[in-house]
């Protein structure tokens, strides 16, 4: 794959639950708090799980609006998609998982449309490409 761009974030003080986060850029920096749901005690912080749903969210629209522009057809402005991202434990009991569900309402597209346009979105979107098939993350000691 040819790289087009590369964000950079840090996590520092302990990460997940405890820690903090920000962008190489200084756009975005987070504290993070753990849900009471996994035994936290549901801080002001954001998860990583928040953040991967405003991402996937974003970025599936935007896939969307490609699959309609494919289609000759206008995605309209007011339309949505909403993530949700769960933290799940894994059956192997060793670590965890992701899962994710994306739903895309459209004022004035008929269910058929929507899920044609979201069936296309998904194969154009780089997040649920990561999720569907087996991607290499190189890992570094610094």
């Amino acid at each position: 794959m040819k790289i087009v761009y590369t964000a950079k974030a840090t996590a520092t003080n302990g990460g997940r639950g405890v820690g903090d986060a920000r962008t190489e850029d200084g756009r975005l920096g987070v504290k993070f708090s753990t849900p009471k749901a996994m035994g936290g005690d549901d801080g002001p912080g954001t998860n990583p799980e928040q953040l991967f749903a405003l991402g996937y969210s974003a970025c599936f629209l935007g896939a969307m609006r490609g699959a309609a522009k494919r289609a000759d057809k206008k995605l309209p402005d007011d339309a949505t998609v909403e993530a949700s991202v769960s933290f799940a434990d894994r059956e192997d009991k060793v670590g965890f998982g992701i899962v994710a569900k994306l739903t895309a309402h459209v004022p004035g597209w008929d269910k058929a449309d929507i899920e044609a346009t979201m069936k296309t979105a998904h194969d154009i979107c780089p997040y649920s490409n990561l999720i569907r098939f087996p991607h290499e993350v190189e890992l570094s000691a610094g």
